[in-house]
């Protein structure tokens, strides 16, 4: 074990260790292991369990006849199946024992009548000429049965003793209490269960000893998170399912404007639908469009380059096939009761809906999932955010329009409830909701993306407040030039924003390269795209200075195929005409 250890040191399979000394000596077996300053211990003792042979595992297949045919059992099922086999005992045996008992009983019924006459019983056999003409007598003047008859003629004349006597009545009123209690044994399973609890408390105090092996959890305190560096990773959501993790370092900035790195592989049909940033020792709540949360970790997303497809998520939770992955949350910490109950879970439709519901609703999902809104038909959940009760909540619709509210005016519901309405997308059959932004205080911007590659920054005083459920302020109007609007986000300078488009581009830009302008504005080109291409998702990404150190120089592309048009981009704002939408048609 020393050796394949140190073999494994050299190896850099196990780092962290100096020095190994072997102190065994006949009292027993010692090994010492010297550990670096800056080692972790328990990353260090986790790693010498998983690969050298300082804990062996071994499974037992507990493999059982249960109704005659062999089955492989668990713990809980071998405990069930022995405890209906005592009980199967229990009632055979307290038949059995009955039934003895009974016939016992009507054996010493007959010796009691016999010696309550016995001077007749007597003088009926003397003048018997045959054992069968006595006990036939017997029957027929006493009413006896042929079993008790014939026991009569078999009993010996010591009974006929008067101390006899008095223990022939004491054993049958004894075998009657005894025949009273078997019966309540068979009318009574509690009395029943009781007596398989006491047989076992005397099995234990008769043979029981001192256990001589010790039954643990696995791996003992084994976490995983202690083999895994808590660092920011990049997770990607195709359009047909894919998802992947990929380190952040991999994405660098780029100029606005410019035409992007090649971000993954996917099919002719496939692009990156959903893209977000997150711990590897977060948890991650998956909610799907038709309203199902599941729960998982941010390491046990497979991880890959950024090139990759990635995996199915099917192959990962078990969400159904007609359904798919729409939102996610991202929670350092499900097991803080306080902040569990104090944080709530925003939802929104296409269609406008919007829930609130406390984090502590969805802090123990079951393997498939639970039920996290009730959508309505004809419509599909759209976003899930994290607040603290008190943000201000943006509702965006595909045709340019936001409404904002405080939180406070959505109750709190139950994970079960659909919901009220957020935001009134009445005007068009074809125009959704695209997006809800919440925003704590007013230390943030609002980013608006438009599916042709326009977008702009402005303040969120620019949006008044209105009322719950109404149509909402535009923040642009609509034209071929712009698209619809794709994305709605909350920014600072200290954010990066990622934008990637249906063919699998990717472009990171600063969004501190981008100036706070008036929400009557056009906005500005943040990323040039083909004719037939358009954005298909957007986020933002905390700006992390040991990242940015790696990046690679402002515009230089990893893919020489698209070039950097950053200086061919927009730099000005093209005005709106300079208008607001009118008051009435705003509500």
């Amino acid at each position: 074990m020393i050796r394949k250890t140190a073999d494994l040191i050299n190896d850099k399979k196990i780092e962290g260790i100096s020095d190994i000394r072997d102190e065994s000596d006949r009292d027993g077996m010692r090994i010492v292991y010297e550990i670096k300053r800056d080692a972790i211990t328990n990353v260090v003792l986790n790693n010498l369990f998983k690969y050298t042979e300082l804990q062996t595992s071994f499974s037992v297949n507990n493999i059982a006849l249960v109704g005659g045919r062999p089955m492989m059992l668990n713990l809980k099922d071998m405990i069930v199946h022995f405890v209906d086999h005592r009980h199967d005992v229990v009632i055979r045996r307290t038949k059995f024992e009955l039934s003895q008992a009974e016939k016992r009983a009507h054996i010493l019924q007959g010796y009691l009548i016999a010696l309550d006459h016995l001077d007749a019983v007597i003088k009926l056999i003397r003048e018997s000429a045959t054992p069968s003409e006595a006990q036939d007598g017997l029957i027929a003047n006493f009413g006896l049965s042929e079993l008790q008859a014939k026991a009569i003629l078999e009993m010996r004349l010591r009974v006929l003793t008067g101390l006899e006597r008095d223990k022939i009545k004491a054993e049958y009123d004894e075998l009657m209490k005894l025949i009273d209690y078997l019966k309540s044994l068979l009318n009574d399973e509690a009395m029943r269960m009781q007596v398989i609890k006491d047989e076992l408390a005397e099995i234990k105090e008769k043979y029981g000893d001192e256990r001589k092996s010790e039954i643990v959890y696995a791996a003992g305190d084994f976490k995983i998170e202690d083999m895994i560096a808590d660092e920011e990773v990049v997770v990607t959501i195709s359009h047909m399912g894919y998802i992947k993790r990929t380190m952040l370092s991999e994405y660098r900035t780029q100029a606005r404007g410019g035409k992007g790195a090649k971000g993954s592989t996917t099919r002719d049909e496939d692009f990156i639908e959903h893209l977000f940033t997150a711990s590897t020792h977060n948890y991650l709540l998956l909610f799907t469009e038709q309203g199902r949360c599941f729960w998982m970790r941010a390491f046990e997303v497979p991880e890959g380059t950024r090139q990759s497809k990635g995996r199915a998520i099917q192959n990962l939770i078990n969400i159904p096939s007609d359904d798919k992955v729409k939102a996610f949350i991202n929670v350092k910490n499900l097991n803080d009761e306080e902040y569990i109950n104090n944080n709530f879970i925003i939802m929104c439709t296409k269609n406008g809906i919007i829930k609130k519901t406390t984090l502590e609703a969805y802090s123990r999902p079951r393997q498939n999932g639970i039920n996290a809104i009730t959508v309505r038909d004809g419509d599909t959940l759209l976003e899930v955010l994290l607040t603290n009760g008190t943000n201000e909540i943006m509702l965006a619709s595909k045709e340019g329009k936001v409404v904002r509210f405080n939180e406070s005016t959505v109750r709190p519901m139950g994970r079960n409830a659909s919901g009220v309405r957020g935001i009134n997308i009445s005007d068009s059959k074809d125009n959704e909701v695209i997006g809800m932004i919440a925003m704590p205080d007013k230390s943030s911007n609002v980013m608006v993306v438009f599916e042709k590659g326009y977008g702009k920054r402005s303040d969120i005083e620019e949006y008044r407040v209105t009322n719950r459920g109404g149509k909402g302020v535009k923040t642009i109007n609509i034209t071929d030039k712009t698209g619809n609007l794709i994305a709605i986000k909350d920014v600072t300078d200290k954010n990066d924003l990622m934008i990637i488009n249906k063919s699998g581009i990717i472009i990171r830009l600063s969004v501190a390269d981008l100036r706070v302008i008036g929400r009557a504005t056009q906005g500005v080109r943040l990323i040039n795209l083909k004719e037939t291409d358009a954005i298909a998702a957007v986020t933002k990404v905390e700006i992390d200075e040991e990242v940015e150190s790696e990046i690679l120089e402002n515009g230089e592309n990893v893919n020489p195929e698209y070039g950097n048009d950053a200086n061919n981009a927009s730099d000005n704002t093209e005005s709106n005409d300079g208008k607001e939408v009118d008051n009435n048609e705003a509500n």
